[in-house]
C-alpha cells in the first residue's frame, strides 16, 4: 500500500523548484516561546523548519512537542529523530504521535554520543541504527504495518529524510553510504555544512555518476560564520567538518565588527555557486542561534519569495 505523502516540502521538490529549509534548536526548558519566536522570524522564507532532537546530547524540549507548536502555528515542521535514546517500540510510538498531528516530514539520524552532552553517564540505546529507522518509517508508511507485523490503524504519511556528510573520513565511502540510505528508503538528504565547495562538488559528481541525484532530493547544508573564532572552532574542534584555510583567512582578514557580515557573504556566495551544481535540489540553512539572519540569506541568494499554497 504505497502512499504519497501530503508533505508540502515534497510537493515543492517534486515540482522542480529549489527548496529551502532551516532549523531551530529547542530550549533547555518548557517555555514554547523560545521555539515559536525563532519560527516566526523565518516562517515566510523557508518551506519547512527542522526541529533538532536533543542535539549534541544536551537535554532539551523534545523535538516532537516543538514540532507540534510549529504545526499549530501553520508552519510545516520536520521532525528530527535520533536512535540514540529510544528503542524500536518508542521510535514507532513517537512516529505515530507525530502522524496524529499530521506532521509529514521526518529526518532519521543516529545522534551524537552522550559523552558530548550534559549527561555523559547516560546509557545510549541504538536498538536500531539510522538506516533501519529509515526502513522502519517506510515500512510503517508503505506497508501499513508495525515492525512486529500487526496492522497500523491510519499509518503515518511521512516524507523520509536522512543526513549525509560529504566530508567525513574516509572520503571514498561517502557516496556508497549515500547509496545505502537511498536503498533503505530515504527520499531526501540534508548535508553537513559546506565550506569546501570543491570537495562537495566532487561528492556530487560521484553521486551523479551512480545516478543517485535522480533517486533522492539533495539539500545542500550551509551555516554562516559569526566570527573568525567560530570558523576556527568548526575547523579544529568539530568532527567531520571541512573548513579550508582560505575561508578562515578570509574571515580573519576583516575587522571584528565586520566578520558577521563577511560570514553571511560567504554563505550567500556558497548558495549561489551550488545553485548551478547539477543534483542540488535545495538548501538547508543552519543559522545556529542566528535565525534572524535567515531572511537576509534567502533574499540575497535569490531564493525569495518562496512558493505558496
Amino acid at each position: 500500500m504505497s502512499v504519497k505523502t501530503p508533505s508540502r516540502l515534497e510537493k515543492i521538490l517534486d515540482s522542480g523548484q529549489l527548496a529551502v529549509t532551516s532549523e531551530c534548536g529547542p530550549p533547555r526548558g518548557s517555555d514554547p516561546e523560545a521555539i515559536t519566536k525563532k519560527a516566526k522570524m523565518i516562517r515566510n522564507y523557508v518551506d519547512a523548519i527542522n526541529i533538532t532532537d536533543n542535539q549534541t546530547s544536551v537535554t532539551r524540549l523534545c523535538s516532537l512537542a516543538a514540532c507540534i507548536h510549529l504545526k499549530l502555528m501553520g508552519i510545516e515542521p520536520t521532525l528530527q529523530m535520533v536512535v540514540r535514546d529510544r528503542n524500536r517500540i518508542a521510535l514507532q510510538s513517537d512516529i505515530l504521535g507525530a502522524a496524529s498531528f499530521d506532521i509529514h516530514n521526518i529526518l532519521c539520524l543516529s545522534g551524537d554520543h552522550q559523552k558530548f552532552g550534559d549527561c555523559p553517564q547516560g546509557q545510549n540505546v541504538f536498538d536500531i541504527d539510522s538506516m533501519q529507522l529509515i526502513q522502519t518509517v517506510r515500512h510503517m508508511r508503505d506497508e501499513g504495518k508495525f515492525l512486529g507485523g500487526d496492522d497500523i490503524q491510519r499509518p503515518p504519511q511521512m516524507f523520509v529524510g536522512a543526513a549525509a556528510n560529504p566530508f567525513a573520513d574516509p572520503f571514498e565511502i561517502r557516496v556508497p553510504r549515500l547509496a545505502k540510505k537511498v536503498a533503505a528508503g530515504a527520499e531526501f538528504i540534508q548535508t553537513q555544512c559546506i565550506y569546501n565547495l570543491d570537495k562537495f562538488e566532487l561528492w556530487m559528481k560521484q553521486a551523479r555518476d551512480r545516478g543517485l541525484h535522480e533517486k533522492i532530493y539533495i539539500l545542500a547544508g550551509v551555516t554562516p560564520f559569526k566570527s573568525v573564532g567560530m570558523a576556527k572552532y568548526m575547523k579544529n574542534r568539530v568532527p567531520g567538518m571541512d573548513v579550508p584555510d582560505d575561508v578562515v583567512k578570509r574571515m580573519a582578514g576583516v575587522p571584528k565588527e565586520k566578520q558577521p557580515e563577511e560570514g553571511i557573504a560567504i554563505c550567500v556566495e556558497t548558495i549561489q555557486r551550488l545553485k548551478e551544481c547539477e543534483g542540488v535540489r535545495g538548501f538547508h540553512i543552519m543559522a545556529i542561534e542566528w535565525e534572524e539572519k535567515v531572511p537576509e540569506i534567502v533574499e540575497r541568494s535569490g531564493l525569495y519569495p518562496r512558493p505558496r499554497d
